[in-house]
């Protein structure tokens, strides 16, 4: 039987929501804007969010074994360089639109090769969902460069991949900043051959959005979702994740003057109304558990 969510797990939900829908918003700025290369952006951010994760997982209890892996971190350096790239050419709303469904084609898939089956009215979720997202990126309704959808597709899958090499982790928090901190060389690695062709550019406000998306919204934000996620079931925590392309789209339209289309605000309703079906539909059923759906058993917000 589904439990009902508390007003703390609520709130703490949503506003792990915003902190992510902000790491688009203040990525979008920061290198569409020129005030910062992507790569650079990059290192600031993960480095920032590395450094608050290790110290809160330190403030949480004793050091003990994090789980953490080269491989994890490889595949969240591919989500990295990526997920900065691709701001360079879409907007915020549509970037986190085909991130995030890139990340549950991903893990959904997986389940599915594994053997994993979902009930009829997850379908039914899931397409209208899916629906949504193909409104806002299929080539006959959108402008959007290709290489841009391709390299935030990429984004999705290596957050995904991440996301299933961590859902066997008995402390999310401690696996994530070690897997972050495993990264920073990487991304450093990246920065060293970019001064070889490219001048890394940075400025003031790069750097201050890069520090804020790596030590606010990002390491702040994980803490604050992994809080939450105690109070939340498998399928409400994989739902509520689609609302997170929602906000970004909403923040792009009020911040960054992208602009309200008719076809957003039908994806927007074919999304939400995919996530309402599916948690419904969970909270009704008591001959299923929750949570052996195929919905991620970890975290999967980028």
């Amino acid at each position: 039987m589904s439990r009902p969510m508390s007003r703390t797990v609520a709130l703490l939900t949503a506003v792990a929501m915003v902190c992510f829908a902000g790491n688009s918003l203040l990525c979008r700025v920061a290198v569409r804007g020129g005030a910062i290369d992507p790569s650079s952006f990059a290192v600031v951010r993960f480095g920032s969010a590395a450094l608050v994760m290790w110290l809160l997982a330190r403030l949480g209890g004793p050091d003990r074994e994090h789980g953490g892996s080269w491989a994890s971190a490889a595949s969240l350096f591919i989500y990295a360089i990526t997920f900065s790239l691709a701001y360079l050419r879409i907007g915020a709303g549509l970037g986190a639109l085909l991130l995030f469904g890139a990340v549950q084609l991903t893990m959904v898939g997986w389940g599915l090769i594994q053997g994993e089956r979902p009930g009829v009215a997850e379908w039914i979720g899931l397409l209208l969902a899916l629906a949504g997202l193909l409104l806002l990126t299929h080539p006959g309704v959108s402008e959007a460069p290709p290489a841009g959808v391709a390299l935030m597709v990429l984004a999705g899958v290596g957050w995904g991949i991440y996301s299933l090499r961590g859902r066997g982790s008995t402390d999310p928090l401690r696996t994530t900043a070690a897997n972050f901190v495993r990264m920073v060389p990487m991304l450093a690695a990246l920065v060293a051959v970019s001064v070889l062709v490219e001048r890394p550019h940075l400025s003031t406000p790069g750097v201050t959005a890069a520090v804020v998306s790596g030590a606010v919204t990002s390491g702040l934000g994980y803490w604050i979702w992994y809080r939450a996620l105690a109070g939340l079931t498998a399928v409400q925590a994989a739902s509520v994740q689609l609302s997170v392309p929602v906000l970004a789209a909403a923040g792009g339209i009020a911040f960054l003057g992208e602009v309200l289309t008719l076809r957003l605000v039908a994806a927007a309703v074919l999304i939400l109304g995919g996530i309402a079906l599916a948690i419904v539909q969970h909270a009704r059923s008591a001959s299923q558990p929750l949570r052996s759906s195929t919905a991620p058993k970890k975290p999967s917000i980028p």
